[in-house]
């Protein structure tokens, strides 16, 4: 395979961000801080560039099969690419859901084909399907929607969380909205008067994740079970999350980051989500849990649907919105407004996320790791246009605002998927399947506990 040399990026490293060049040769890192003449096929001039590991999105929804008019396994790794996402664990609510090895497998096998970027898949859980959890040896872990959810994808019954959380030894994640009390919440608003998309947070109000979250670690602590609390939207979940380490690790998004009620206004259904937005507060609060590591992580929960779809009335809108192309800018922008580090974003991004989902050899620039990268100018501001989006919905609740900076180049084992702004369509990089076979970081001192 080539050896490509990348030449005087600011490389950044867990521990901090150098000049150097860097040595990629047969999909791994094999050089940090290599000879300026070091012989390579390919040399790449990146004088005033940051070089970042490439980013991983434990957090998708890419909707295939089934619901492929809103996004598909191929046009969601594009999307990455562009965003300077090189690996994405996709979640099982598609149709038909991701709840045995067969509808699994069959996910693998089409990303396999299409995916453009690194890739893995959730097993979803079923009040019934212990059986199948319990023998899956090639997902990187359960996904449990305890609320916010139809069908068999539901698990509100207690007898089936003990079940799974005593019975699966894969990490758990869970989306935790009390279905009780959003039920409740809905009949008492709708009793008022016509709903409307202010309500969508009254519905799914902050006692809705607080409890579920709180009954969720109760289930991981009690059976010694590793954790990840997905998308929290509180700041009151923040202690709970705090208290029950190192069996709990937790991560945000970028729109309960950014977007509070007071935007509703403004933005309508277009950031409608489950869990909803909540008050500024709070994205004070869970900003505050990220800089001290109490929330490790951050992923997308990218969620697409049509313009049409989310221009519907209140209810009939549909929650969920598009992110991956814009995460990394969004939270760079917090870098150049000077409220985190290169390396907090790093961490957050990329290594964090490697290390609770057990994927190993990703999520930092070191010697042997795979050379999953990406090239950053952070000095070359770009504009959010909806029509310039490359992910299948062509919208993003950010279009109109300008972030100050771009991904130039994307790699994934060392080949270039995207650069300059266009999808290298000729080649599908190097992707790896990322499962739990690959081993894990969780049983290590330098996992759990991050």
């Amino acid at each position: 395979m080539p050896k490509t040399l990348i030449r005087d990026a600011r490389v950044v490293l867990p521990a901090q961000t150098v000049e150097t060049n860097v040595l990629l040769e047969d999909g791994k890192i094999t050089g940090i801080d290599a000879a300026r003449d070091q012989g390579a096929d390919e040399v790449i001039e990146a004088e005033g560039l940051i070089l970042l590991p490439g980013v991983i999105d434990d957090q998708v929804h890419f909707r295939e099969p089934g619901l492929t008019h809103k996004e598909d396994i191929e046009t969601g790794s594009i999307g990455c690419a562009a965003g300077g996402i090189t690996t994405f664990l996709e979640m099982p609510n598609t149709n038909p859901p991701s709840v045995d090895r067969e509808h699994l497998q069959w996910k693998y096998d089409r990303a396999a084909k299409l995916s453009r970027v690194n890739y893995g898949f959730y097993i979803g859980a079923t009040e019934d399907n212990v059986a199948e959890l319990r023998n899956c040896d090639f997902a990187p872990g359960i996904k449990i929607f305890i609320g916010s959810s139809t069908g068999n994808l539901l698990v509100d019954q207690q007898e089936a969380l003990e079940r799974i959380f005593a019975e699966t030894t894969l990490p758990i994640c869970a989306h935790c909205e009390d279905e009780t009390t959003v039920r409740n919440n809905r009949a008492r608003l709708e009793a008022a008067g016509k709903l409307t998309i202010h309500d969508h947070s009254r519905i799914r109000d902050h006692e809705a994740a607080i409890v579920s979250t709180r009954r969720a670690i109760d289930l991981a602590t009690r059976h010694q079970h590793r954790f990840h609390v997905l998308h929290v939207s509180t700041g009151a979940e923040v202690p709970e999350i705090k208290a029950a380490k190192p069996w709990i690790t937790a991560e945000a998004c970028p729109h309960h980051l950014f977007f509070s009620v007071d935007d509703y206004a403004r933005m309508g259904s277009l950031i409608q989500m489950n869990p909803s937005v909540k008050n500024p507060e709070d994205n004070a609060q869970v900003w505050q849990a990220l800089m001290d590591n109490d929330i490790q992580v951050i992923a997308t929960d990218h969620a697409p649907h049509t313009w049409d779809e989310k221009q519907q009335d209140y209810p009939a809108s549909p929650s969920g919105l598009p992110a991956v192309e814009n995460s990394l800018g969004l939270i760079l922008r917090q870098v150049v407004d000077g409220k985190c580090t290169l390396q907090q974003v790093a961490a957050w991004m990329s290594d964090a996320p490697a290390r609770v989902w057990g994927i190993v050899g990703k999520g930092r620039i070191e010697v042997g790791y795979d050379a999953d990268l990406v090239l950053v100018n952070m000095n070359l501001e770009h504009d959010i246009v909806n029509e310039k989006q490359f992910t299948k919905s062509r919208w993003s609740p950010w279009a109109g605002e300008t972030l100050p900076t771009s991904v130039i180049r994307t790699f994934v084992g060392g080949k270039t998927v995207f650069m300059n702004g266009e999808v290298i369509s000729e080649a599908h990089g190097s992707p790896t399947r990322c499962d739990h076979a690959r081993g894990g970081y969780w049983n290590t001192p330098d996992g759990i506990g991050l």
